[in-house]
């Protein structure tokens, strides 16, 4: 554990300073989230199955049926107010998993480890003599801010916090009218999306070089259409995404030449690129 005259742990500290401050944000992006989960099929596991009910989970929320089963759900969420939020991330979707794990995925995880790297800016600006102390210790530089977030281990408690701040805020409330509070970021969210898809990607001009990167790139774009990726691609799907590339042939070494063009959010190519690294080393 890193000692300083700051306190027992520098970027423990600093992260749950910046998630405090960013607790707005946070909840915005929930409930930007749940937007359309109304409109979902509603499903229960039956004796180990999976099915169907025949309703939505906004029809059985406004009746005050509860969305969650007895056989699933995670402890810490349970005996939720029927209808509301923490009852619809209870859930289980079609495929077997619950809303609360997609939830994780999509808004907490990108969330935090945005957070963390914030945090870490701010060590770098305001504690610069703590902060490569901080870094002598963890053998790292600060050329990679996501890389030294993942070797320092600030990302997990900071995720259960982040948990406890939307469940606090948001747990008990109806989720049609969490649904209703995230609309407007929702369609800013998408109109963004719409926007990365739409900017052509940028390649060399001229040269040998510039038809391969471009004949790469063409073939990167169509893997990530086709295997569904989200977009731009978060850092959670960073795994998936590399197992997409390769498996449609592209080389270890021509992913990182490609990452500056497509449509992935920059702590995912700094994921890619250190699998890669790591995929060398182990070679």
């Amino acid at each position: 554990m890193f000692d300083s005259d700051f306190g027992p742990d520098l970027m423990a500290l600093l992260s749950r300073e910046v998630l405090r401050e960013r607790v707005a944000a946070l909840i915005a992006e929930a409930c930007a989230w749940s937007v359309g989960l109304s409109d979902h099929d509603h499903h229960l596991r039956v004796r180990g199955r999976v099915t169907a009910t025949g309703l939505t989970l906004g029809a059985r929320a406004v009746t005050g049926q509860p969305l969650s089963g007895e056989e699933d759900g995670r402890l810490e969420l349970g005996d939720a107010r029927p209808g509301s939020f923490q009852d619809a991330l209870n859930a289980v979707t079609a495929d077997g998993t619950l809303y609360a794990e997609h939830f994780d995925r999509e808004v907490v995880e990108p969330f935090v480890l945005a957070t963390c790297v914030a945090a870490a800016e701010r060590a770098r600006t305001t504690r610069p003599a703590d902060w490569a102390e901080l870094l002598d210790e963890l053998g790292e530089d600060d050329g990679d801010l996501v890389e030294v977030v993942r070797v320092g281990e600030w990302e997990a408690p900071l995720r259960i916090e982040a948990e406890h701040l939307v469940l606090a805020a948001l747990g008990t409330v109806p989720l049609v009218e969490v649904e209703a509070e995230g609309l407007p970021l929702s369609l800013v969210r998408a109109a963004e999306a719409v926007t990365r898809a739409a900017a052509p990607a940028a390649v060399p001009e001229v040269g040998p070089a510039a038809d391969e990167l471009a004949g790469a790139l063409f073939l990167a774009e169509a893997a990530i259409s086709s295997a569904g990726l989200p977009v731009p691609v978060p850092v959670p799907a960073a795994d998936r995404l590399l197992d997409v590339l390769l498996a449609e042939g592209l080389l270890p070494e021509e992913v990182p030449a490609l990452l500056p063009h497509l449509p992935v959010e920059p702590g995912t190519a700094a994921e890619v690129r250190a699998t890669i690294a790591a995929l060398g080393q182990g070679a």
